[in-house]
């Protein structure tokens, strides 16, 4: 777990600093066991599974938690070696910061080049303070992908919803979260106390 300020270079509005919440949690044969991590050399989705595969216990799952503020969430699976799931809250509110900005252009498949062209056209109205004004409610039929044919990202959830499925949260169950989403996923997997004592 680390509450961290923005790494150089983040968009900030208003003089304040974004502050993230994070955290990782590995499965075992007793439950979950939640893990302090260092986040300042995580630059790609590869630095942070990694993080998550050396917390693993015998390659089980692991489950790392990002959180900005109330702005967005953002969730991470690793199982073993397998390629990283990834569900983002709202793409557009998190790519505004630095780990939703990293976490939304692996799943776009968008370089680093892309990313500081759209970082520098950007209009920034506040979210990065976790004022975000989009509506995270999402049609079944809805693609999680961008929409209206742009290839920036979307007002809204992106990547696997249904990377919990199996640990007792469903794809429905998981676009509907919002607030304090990370608590409600934590009582779904049944450790709550493990994650809270990390905050």
């Amino acid at each position: 777990m680390q509450r961290r300020p923005a790494r150089p270079g983040t968009p900030m509005t208003s003089g304040r600093v974004t502050v993230y919440f994070a955290a990782l949690l590995a499965r075992t044969e007793d439950g979950w066991e939640a893990s302090d991590t260092e986040l300042d050399d995580v630059e790609t989705l590869t630095d942070l599974a990694d993080l998550a595969r050396e917390a693993a216990v015998d390659d089980d799952t692991v489950v790392a938690f990002i959180e900005q503020e109330d702005a967005w969430f953002g969730v991470i699976r690793v199982d073993g070696e397998d390629d990283p799931r990834v569900f983002l809250s709202n793409a557009a509110i998190a790519a505004r910061s630095s780990y939703g900005a990293m976490l939304t252009d692996e799943l776009l498949g968008r370089d680093d080049d892309d990313a500081t062209d759209d970082l520098d056209s950007l209009d920034l109205d506040g979210t990065e303070d976790g004022e975000p004004e989009s509506d995270n409610n999402v049609e079944d039929d809805e693609p999680l992908e961008a929409v209206n044919g742009s290839d920036g990202p979307p007002h809204g959830p992106l990547g696997d919803a249904a990377l919990l499925a199996d640990l007792g949260v469903g794809e429905k169950e998981l676009l509907a979260l919002d607030g304090d989403a990370l608590s409600t996923i934590a009582d779904s997997l049944g450790c709550t106390e493990v994650l809270e004592a990390v905050r």
